[in-house]
């Protein structure tokens, strides 16, 4: 379950998409502070050093950031 003032259709869609960015960099033998740097985050000390909170932070980076619109 994810925050309440995201719809959970975006939720979902953003934690997916966040789960095969970390898997991705966790293939080519990246840390969770990598992928957090990937997405332009920055790098909490202590917390990114777990793949589930980078993973949080990573989506809810991506419902935060507006929509574009088609030209």
């Amino acid at each position: 379950m994810g925050p309440t003032y995201i719809s959970p259709i975006e939720w979902r869609h953003a934690m997916d998409f966040a789960r095969q960015a970390c898997a991705r960099v966790f293939r080519d033998g990246g840390s969770p502070t990598d992928a957090l740097r990937a997405f332009g985050l920055p790098v909490r000390r202590g917390e990114a050093a777990r793949w589930d909170k980078a993973v949080d932070r990573i989506a809810q980076s991506l419902c935060a950031a507006p929509l574009r619109q088609a030209a």
